[in-house]
């Protein structure tokens, strides 16, 4: 047996419905950390996952029974700059990774960036209670630990949380592209920038509606929708001008929401790389790669509007479209990062969009 680098002590996690799932916990690791549990079912990408702004206040659990193998890559691979997940569970940590690529182990990475986790858990009874009861409030903590008072996460924007302060721009196009950020993924920024655009990434309550541009991207975001308040607004000016707009996960729910229609909390939400999503006008069917709680109801869309792809498993809606007007939006994420890339053709449409004249 291959012995441990980390030292490590009896810990467990809590959640807010009354039951306990025994592992261990670092044994620096001394305080009681509290998320929204959920679940991802990838087998790789775990950087990228924990990286995503996305699941920022949730605590993550792995479902694939190994993670760490391949170690941490470099800053540069990253979704962000920083882990966003409030803590990570897990079955079994490699604590020696082996890949040409990496610049630590994914034990060093979590304490270097100061993020609990635990391990030699259950995943599967985990993943089955959330499966049952939904997503729920928890807390890593200590073995001897008897009560912890859970936090409300539900009311929490963590998009302001995320997003950046200042507008800043990139590429040297004639046209821009404003890119609202919620907590955008690094891999739509670069998938963004392979055309011959200017980027102005603004935060999500900067006022673009009166500036020059082509068209307007919502990013993806944590967290639920209806917080987005002043995004909202801004986007309904936005959507006045008719230009092209197009969104990405939290940005569907953001789209839809401006537009008069409703969304609502999916009982465990969608976190994997394999999910089945059909565009019901062709009937073809995509793998895709997606991170979201929230989706659109599909009983509130305006008439003007049409589901674009529908999610095979559960039948809820995965994108959205006008039926005349440049105004487009997807569940789940093209640009990949981890996951297929099946899909990344819907940045060609958004570009040929606000290029069209």
């Amino acid at each position: 047996m291959v012995p441990r680098i980390m030292a490590w002590t009896s810990g467990k996690l809590m959640l807010e419905t009354g039951e306990s799932f025994s592992g261990l916990i670092p044994s620096f690791q001394k305080e009681s950390f509290f998320g929204e549990v959920v679940f991802s079912t990838g087998m790789v990408g775990y950087v990228e996952s924990l990286t995503d702004p996305s699941y920022a206040g949730q605590i993550l659990v792995f479902t694939y029974p190994l993670i760490g193998n391949y170690g941490v890559s470099a800053p540069a691979t990253w979704e962000s700059k920083k882990i966003h997940a409030k803590g990570v569970i897990l079955c079994e940590m490699a604590e020696h990774p082996s890949n040409h690529s990496s610049t630590q182990s994914f034990s060093d990475w979590l304490k270097e960036q100061k993020i609990p986790c635990l391990v030699d858990v259950d995943t599967r009874a985990i993943t089955k209670r959330l499966r049952t009861q939904g997503v729920i409030p928890g807390a890593i903590v200590s073995a001897d630990t008897t009560k912890v008072t859970f936090e409300d996460f539900a009311a929490t924007d963590w998009v302001k949380s995320v997003s950046i302060k200042a507008p800043v721009e990139y590429g040297t196009g004639e046209k821009t592209i404003i890119v609202v950020d919620c907590g955008i993924k690094e891999n739509i920024m670069r998938c963004l920038e392979q055309f011959p655009v200017r980027l102005k990434r603004v935060p999500y309550d900067y006022d673009y509606t009166n500036e020059d541009y082509a068209g307007v991207f919502i990013s993806n975001g944590p967290g639920d929708p209806k917080h987005c308040k002043a995004t909202i607004s801004i986007l309904q000016k936005a959507l006045a001008k008719q230009k092209p707009v197009f969104g990405i996960c939290l940005g569907t729910q953001l789209l839809a929401l401006a537009v008069g229609a409703d969304t609502y909390k999916l009982p465990f939400g969608h976190r994997s790389h394999n999910q089945p999503c059909m565009d019901p006008a062709t009937e073809r069917c995509y793998l895709t790669s997606q991170n979201h709680s929230y989706a659109v109801d599909e009983k509130t869309l305006p008439n003007d509007w049409r589901v674009s792809f529908r999610n095979l498993n559960d039948q809820s809606v995965e994108g959205i479209e006008h039926t005349s007007l440049p105004f487009f939006a997807v569940q789940f994420h093209p640009e990949a990062a981890p996951g297929p890339q099946d899909t990344q053709w819907l940045f060609k449409k958004f570009y040929e969009l606000c290029f069209s004249d």
